[in-house]
């Protein structure tokens, strides 16, 4: 940032110390008159190494004592015995130049700095106060628009009258102007009818989602346990399927063909599929029988979209005959779920045919239609599907197909689908195998709840039917079956919980408690048969469970354990009790009465499975003592034969839900068992996904920073494990994530005023961290912020403590930086710590970071990786050279190195760097540094550092100093001016423009026009900016303007006679 604009040096909060300077600046004292700079950092236990040269005060100084030039600098204020030249000391402006430094034999024009007078400029820029009047205009206040309606109304045999109206309405601008019409009305309009069925396909979806929002968001839909079923029900066994294999007569028939024929075609085929045209496919596994499966689908849509309506209907009756198919027991309810996604298709397909029978370019069906609005092809098309369904010989594919298209009944009466339902419950009761019925029952409740949630009476008869039939489980057929498939009772009896779960499920929903209580005392009529019991927990309100808590838990026991284990029940109670809450004077029997069961489970991941549920229920009404006894307890049952390493997903459950209910970390780690439990987490992948859990519920509910022992070990233990993890094949966002959750836990560790514990907390931070590159940055962010709160502690007047302990954190961030890989991150980390020791009077230590700044600047890339992509890097290193010049106005020249050797080092270091051929970027620094001059120039510069002694105060506007400025100012202008020349092409002519203006106003910002030659550079240079028309007119007339603007103020009148020789060239 050009400092000469007066603009102020602005970083970020706590990134950087100039903002207290800006403030207002606190009186400081001296660092301890005479004490040495260059203390090396006793806590980092190495010492700080520079390189000969690069921090010289140290000899410097011993030369001065001896020669006895310690007394002979004019500052109020010797900076710890560095002497800073006078007024009255001799400059050395002729010394020899080092290689690189900015030379020229070119044509060289005299440069004479604008006197500046910040304070006066600052007054002069600040806005105007203006009385504010209270009135009844406030500029969010709404408008009113008054509107005047007019009307004509003709009377017979007399005149014309008028009468208007007035309303006070805000008046939509477009109204009057569409006069009532809107023009997308009538393109659709006039639209062509594949469009019209487009935009009514797309109501009767928004009609659809509105019937189906009866049913409310705490409704499981069939969707969400879709995939569990799928993932649950498994075999390694070989299945069958028997594949459709039929001619095709059916695909398509003449036009010249009679009805009846059609009839009878289409008859004959329905025949010839079921008299076994089809083909079986034996041994297939899981995965080719769910393949088969999902070809039957896309068969189904694709013999639907080629208008081969009687094949479809084929692949769905064959589908739903593998229903009556259990000779793979264990498969069957994913087989269930498979084969009612086909059901579901169909169903879709036939219902939206008919819909769109109904609707025509003349009238489309309203949103809650009445068959009285349905016409007559789509109603005898209706009921041409049900008579075919209705011919299809064997029950199961004839009442899951029916079923399939229940929603039709819609378009054909008004009791239709009440009438249906009852009727195809009666039918399932044909059904003889209890599993296949039980899952014919769930079908029918889950259509029923899609399309006539309301129709609760024919639900409930589903339940008791099967409640009636439930006996059938434990007799001679069902176990004759089992002991051919060679299948345990205890693993059979869990095949029917998804279809007794969801038929529970939709009756239980918003139904009274009294349907509720009569359910209960039912299935205990029933023995307290813990499949029921068990379906009734998993599919009742949790409330109505945890309020009955004991009451389940007196039937649990009393359950008979062979076929359907307690634990099982224990869990699903468990489930309920962590939604909602028993009665408060029985959590602590219920708690004991769970874990008596849970405890003496033998198999390690049946306990882990019931202990996972539990942990929740005692971190949420218990305290540390209870949670660090169950995790006591878990620890003794699954570290024996390392049976841990096959429940990792449950006990990474009990961790995030330990930690989701302790969010004092202090109270969660002083849980004695905690950090025992982490330990079983042997596999690094999973350790380091527990470790994140941790740390993102840390940073989340912290609110507080921390210097707690306990906490920090632990926390530390937790990051080093994720930092650790860290390696060549780790993605790039995997690191950011990491450090990002590194960094808020440093971010939340504060010692208070114990700097020096904090100090060291970062140095060991520092050798724990060393691979994430943010992290580190953190890290010296992090100590430099703790030296300006020292400083701010001290209010500057530093002790030999202090001023040591300054120096300390200096030499902190010098030996970091190195380390870190981005370029620009340490070119910034340099800049940023050298403004902090120039803060704390560290002038040694501001040069070595700033040279060493300086030395970097050859080592840029021309392309740098941001975010993944390849970018220019010259953008960015202008960026930062603008923020290094700000810097160094305010930093005192080097007693032995020259005047301003900063600069001239940095200017060589810029004059050797191969910029790109076709960038201007080189001569805009140079226009910076020319802004930079200018600012050294003036008797007072625009800001400075509290106790640190300027080039302002150390020269004193001496003439040796301003014209070896002046000259260094000349030989830049010559840079400048040679570079424009070098852009006298065709193809460059619009970049000379540009830049011609831009050094233009450069001069008249900063430079004195009342010398003849710079004033005459600058009328060449707007000749320049105008020679070939490429300048901006518009902006030359504002530039112009401001000229004759500022000719009205004191001492400015030579700005008239220049305006007048600054003429605008038009465009022809």
């Amino acid at each position: 940032m050009a400092p000469a604009d007066g603009a102020a040096w602005a970083l970020r909060e706590g990134a950087c110390p100039s903002q207290s300077w800006r403030r207002g600046r606190c009186s400081l004292g001296s660092a301890g008159g005479s004490l040495p700079l260059t203390i090396m950092a006793p806590t980092d236990g190495a010492a700080w190494a520079l390189r000969s040269g690069a921090c010289p005060s140290q000899s410097w100084r011993r030369r001065a004592a001896r020669r006895g030039l310690c007394g002979r600098a004019t500052a109020p204020h010797n900076h710890g015995g560095r002497g800073r030249a006078g007024p009255g000391r001799e400059l050395r402006t002729g010394g020899p130049r080092r290689r690189g430094h900015v030379t020229g034999k070119m044509a060289v024009f005299p440069w004479h700095s604008r006197h500046r007078n910040y304070k006066a400029e600052f007054a002069s820029c600040r806005l105007e106060a203006v009385p504010l009047e209270f009135g009844d205009y406030h500029p969010l206040k709404p408008i009113t628009v008054t509107e005047s309606k007019t009307k004509k109304v003709s009377r017979k045999g007399s005149t014309s009258s008028t009468s208007s109206s007035s309303s006070s309405s805000v008046v939509d601008p477009l109204s009057s102007v569409l006069d009532g019409t809107d023009p997308l009305s009538m393109f659709a309009a006039t639209a062509d009818p594949a469009a019209t069925a487009a935009a009514t396909d797309s109501s009767r979806k928004k009609r659809e989602r509105e019937d189906n929002s009866i049913i409310g968001s705490d409704f499981e839909p069939w969707a969400s346990k879709r995939g569990e079923i799928l993932a649950r029900y498994t075999t390694t066994e070989k299945l069958s399927i028997n594949l459709f294999m039929g001619s095709e007569k059916g695909k398509a028939g003449t036009a010249t063909s009679a009805m009846s024929e059609k009839v009878r075609t289409r008859l004959e085929e329905l025949d010839d599929f079921e008299e076994g045209s089809q083909k079986e496919l034996l041994n297939l596994t899981q995965q080719d029988y769910v393949n088969r499966i999902e070809e039957l689908n896309q068969s189904l849509k694709d013999a639907w979209a080629s208008d081969q309506k009687v094949k479809a209907l084929k692949i769905v009756i064959q589908c739903s005959k593998l229903l009556s198919d259990t000779s793979v027991i264990q498969f069957y309810p994913s087989k269930f779920v498979l084969i009612t996604d086909i059901l579901d298709t169909f169903g879709k397909l036939v219902y939206e045919r008919i819909f769109s029978m109904c609707v025509d370019n003349r009238s489309v069906l309203p949103d809650h239609f009445s068959p009285e609005n349905v016409n007559d092809t789509a109603k005898e098309t209706c009921l041409n599907w049900f008579f075919k369904i209705a011919s299809i010989r064997e029950l199961i594919p004839r009442f899951y197909v029916e079923a399939s298209i229940l929603k039709c009944n819609k378009f054909l009466s008004k009791t239709g689908i009440s009438e249906c339902l009852p009727r195809l419950t009666c039918m399932i009761r044909g059904i003889g195998d209890p599993l296949v019925s039980v899952y014919a029952r769930a079908y029918l409740c889950r259509v029923g709840m899609e399309v006539a949630p309301h129709l609760k009476e024919s639900l409930n008869k589903n339940f008791f039917d099967f409640l009636l039939t439930f006996k059938q489980i434990h007799g001679d057929t069902v176990q004759n079956q089992l002991v051919v498939q060679g299948v345990e009772l205890p693993s059979y009896l869990p095949l029917y919980s998804p279809a007794m779960d969801w038929i529970f499920q939709c009756i239980s929903y918003h139904a009274p408690e009294t349907l509720l209580t009569e359910m209960m005392e039912r299935c205990k009529k029933l023995g307290n048969n813990a499949l029921l019991l068990n379906s009734v927990m998993s599919a009742f309100r949790a409330e109505f469970i945890a309020t009955r808590s004991m009451d389940f838990i007196g039937m649990i026991k009393e359950c008979d354990e062979s076929g359907f284990p307690k634990h099982l029940l224990f869990r699903s109670l468990g489930l309920n009790l962590a939604l909602a809450d028993p009665p408060e004077s029985d959590r602590l029997q219920i708690l004991n009465e769970a874990w008596k069961v849970i405890t003496k489970l033998k198999n390690p991941q049946d306990y882990v499975n019931c202990a996972e549920v539990w942990v929740e229920y005692t971190c949420k009404h218990f305290t540390k003592r209870e949670v660090s006894t169950v995790l006591a307890d878990v620890i003794k049952h699954m570290t024996p034969d390392r049976a841990f390493e096959d429940s990792y997903p449950q006990l990474q459950s009990i961790i995030k839900k330990v930690i989701a209910h302790f969010h004092d970390f202090s109270v969660l780690f002083s849980v004695e068992k905690f950090l025992p439990f982490l330990d079983m987490f042997q596999k690094e992948s999973v350790r380091v996904e527990v470790c994140k859990c941790i740390m993102e519920v840390f940073i989340k509910h912290q609110q507080e920073p921390t210097k707690d022992p306990v906490i920090l070990n632990a926390l530390l233990h937790v990051c080093k494990t994720m930092h650790d993890s860290v390696n060549a094949l780790t993605l790039e966002d995997e690191k950011r994530m990491l450090a990002y959750l590194i960094n808020g836990f440093i971010k939340m560790v504060s010692f208070g005023r114990d700097f020096e514990q904090q100090l060291s907390f970062y140095v060991e931070a520092r050798s724990m961290f060393c691979n994430l590159e943010p992290v580190l940055v953190q890290l010296i962010h992090s100590v430099n912020r703790l030296a300006m709160e020292t400083r701010k502690v001290m209010k500057g007047n530093h002790s030999r403590k202090t001023a040591a302990f300054v120096r300390a954190c200096v030499a902190y961030c010098f030996i970091t930086i190195p380390s870190l890989v981005g370029i620009f991150a340490r070119l910034n980390l340099y800049l940023h710590s050298g403004q902090v020791a120039l803060a704390n009077q560290c002038l040694s230590q501001a040069d070595a970071f700033f040279k060493a700044a300086i030395s970097l600047i050859p080592e840029v890339p021309k392309m740098i990786n941001i975010d993944g992509k390849m970018r220019p890097s010259e953008s960015f290193l202008l960026e930062f050279l603008c923020n290094f010049f700000s810097t160094l106005l305010i930093v005192p020249d080097h007693p032995e190195h020259g005047v301003l050797s900063l600069v001239r080092e940095l200017l060589g270091v810029i004059q050797d760097y191969t910029w790109e051929d076709n960038s201007d970027d080189k001569v805009r620094i140079y226009t910076c540094v020319l802004h930079l001059l200018s600012a050294m120039s003036q008797e007072t510069y625009l800001y400075h550092v509290d106790k640190v002694d300027s080039n302002d105060s150390l020269y004193g506007g001496d003439s040796k100093f301003l014209a070896e400025n002046n000259k260094l100012c000349e030989t830049v202008m010559a840079q400048i001016l040679e570079h424009l020349k070098t852009l006298a092409k065709d193809e460059a002519l619009k970049r000379q423009s540009s830049l011609g203006l831009s050094f233009f106003n450069s001069i008249l910002a900063h430079g004195d026009l009342r010398n003849n030659r710079l004033n005459q550079l600058s009328v060449n240079l707007w000749h320049l900016a105008q020679r070939h028309g490429c300048a901006d007119t518009r902006t030359m007339v504002k530039t112009l303007e401001y000229i004759k603007k500022r000719s009205r103020q004191p001492d400015m009148g030579h700005l008239t006679e220049l305006a007048l020789r600054l003429p605008l060239q038009t465009r022809t």
